[in-house]
């Protein structure tokens, strides 16, 4: 859609040659969900959060995880007000439309934590009081798939809650030079300006539940996510909670596309950046994972008969 189309474009003004990875993000936002970058640094992770930020009106924050980083950082918490005489409630930096949380994985466990209750509700819950997050609700994570020291790799349940993982990936050296180009007077995400407003991202959103799925995709989709908890080479295999994000970013894509209705393509397309990082496999010590994640998931695909439907 047109109006989709423009938010796409105003990302594209400061990430250079990276239209898959922004259109599934720009799916992911429309899908309610999460996005996991396993990157190295440098890509323009921050950038691309500033970007979206700025295209959709809305605020951004980023939070650097360590070690030190405690729950009450991220979330806020109360302090007493001496005037007043009495505790209020200080808003962490979670209190954003879009949240870049950087090397999430240099966090404790306790502190990654944090953010399940946001990512899953929309709001934090401070000493027994809900407080809502501002709507829509955006949180970008990275990780360095090449970095492990110092390091408390993410739990399966926190993976899990991640709709979506990809890479932006470097840049070729002629989209290496654009960027540098761009670059030599300011930088290109100072000039955006909304294309649309947050009340309009709900709406979008609100409208990508309308799409329609034909029963036999969503039995497709399941049968894709049973088909990795059956694998030989998988220990633990994709959630219920899969095929729920598979679905609705099929829907989230069919909308980009102009289309009132999904199709077995996007199902196709969707499954391994919904999937791959859901997948814990039977070998040890290959790094994060992905490739070989990636390779069950092609083996799935080929086994699992495609519905054939007729519109």
């Amino acid at each position: 859609m047109d109006h989709v189309e423009s938010l796409i474009t105003s990302l594209e003004r400061v990430i250079v040659g990276k239209r898959p990875t922004l259109e599934l993000l720009a799916a992911s936002l429309l899908a309610g969900g999460h996005v996991l970058l396993q990157d190295v640094p440098g890509v323009g992770k921050t950038m691309l959060g500033r970007a979206l930020a700025r295209s959709i009106g809305g605020t951004f924050r980023r939070i650097q995880a360590t070690p030190d980083l405690l729950p009450a950082d991220i979330t806020g918490g109360m302090i007493y007000d001496a005037p007043r005489g009495e505790f209020r409630f200080v808003a962490g930096p979670i209190f954003a439309h879009v949240v870049l949380a950087d090397e999430l994985n240099r966090a404790t466990p306790r502190t990654q934590a944090a953010f399940l209750e946001a990512m899953d509700e929309g709001h934090v819950t401070i000493e027994g009081t809900a407080h809502p997050l501002p709507q829509p609700f955006f949180l970008i994570a990275t990780l360095n798939p090449l970095e492990h020291h110092g390091t408390y790799p993410l739990p399966e349940g926190q993976l899990d809650r991640f709709l979506v993982a990809t890479s932006l990936g470097y840049p070729s050296q002629a989209e290496e030079a654009e960027v540098v180009t761009r670059q030599q007077r300011g930088h290109p995400v100072d000039t955006l300006h909304p294309v649309v407003d947050p009340a309009g991202i709900l709406r979008w959103q609100a409208a990508v539940r309308e799409v329609f799925v034909d029963r036999s995709l969503i039995e497709y989709a399941v049968e894709i996510v049973a088909a990795t908890r059956t694998h030989p080479d998988v220990v633990l295999g994709a959630s219920p909670r899969a095929s729920l994000g598979l679905v609705r970013l099929a829907q989230a894509r069919a909308y980009l596309q102009d289309r009132s209705f999904v199709l077995p393509d996007d199902i196709k397309a969707l499954a391994a950046p919904v999937l791959a990082h859901r997948l814990h496999l039977r070998a040890a010590g290959r790094g994060m994972g992905r490739e070989d994640a990636g390779s069950v998931i092609e083996q799935v695909l080929r086994t699992v008969v495609v519905p054939v439907i007729s519109r």
